[in-house]
């Protein structure tokens, strides 16, 4: 599988030269556009809920920073339907990214450090109204409470319903069925639906580093 996204690499970074603009998704970090320079892309498609996706953050994030401006990194929401609030969870995070873009993935490491919150039986018996309150609140919170009139707006505003419904409907014609599910390069990676560790992170994406690249990773890392 590895030696299958080496093999195709150059074609992606044709294809992404051509269409540079993936469409849907956060980026995170890079201020809002793809590198088309960088020649490694991986999509991730995560739910704010599933404890899976959390246990997923930990291992890329450390693999982002590992690599810095070589690999580029793009999260969409894939709100699984038998989570409790993952569509409402998911559309906060679009509300929030139209609002305070650099507050994003604040928002999302909040929802994944405090699921207990959103997921299980804490809001069993809350009315989908409700619901919505408790996230608005907490989003605010997270984001700066004066945002609260603005996140709440947004759960009325139909253009993040429909943000939320591409993002899932985007991941569906890709093939995904589960989260997290990741993409490099546009080829997708075995066991999806299951989190990724470091390790594996650093089998996919190490042979994507040119050698002279490679190198210079490894003496910075010599010297840290």
């Amino acid at each position: 599988m590895v030696k299958s996204i080496v093999f195709l690499n150059l074609i992606l970074i044709f294809i992404i030269s051509v269409n540079s603009q993936i469409p849907d998704g956060f980026l995170y970090g890079g201020g809002g556009k793809i590198d088309i320079t960088k020649s490694i892309v991986i999509e991730a498609f995560l739910d704010p809920v599933c404890p899976d996706s959390r246990d997923s953050w930990p291992p890329l994030k450390k693999a982002l920073h590992h690599y810095g401006s070589r690999v580029s990194l793009v999260v969409h929401t894939f709100p699984l339907p038998y989570h409790d609030n993952a569509f409402t969870t998911s559309r906060a995070l679009h509300i929030v990214n139209k609002l305070n873009s650099s507050a994003t993935f604040r928002l999302l490491e909040a929802f994944f450090d405090q699921q207990d919150k959103f997921y299980g039986q804490s809001t069993f018996n809350l009315s989908k109204a409700s619901a919505v309150d408790e996230v608005a609140k907490f989003t605010s919170n997270e984001i700066g409470n004066s945002n609260y009139a603005a996140v709440k707006a947004g759960f009325t505003d139909p253009k993040t319903d429909q943000a939320t419904r591409i993002s899932f409907k985007y991941g569906c014609v890709k093939g995904v069925y589960g989260a997290p599910f990741f993409f490099v390069n546009g080829f997708p990676l075995p066991d999806g639906g299951s989190p990724l560790d470091y390790k594996t992170w650093r089998d996919v994406l190490d042979p994507l580093i040119s050698p002279e690249e490679h190198l210079r990773t490894e003496n910075l890392n010599f010297f840290l």
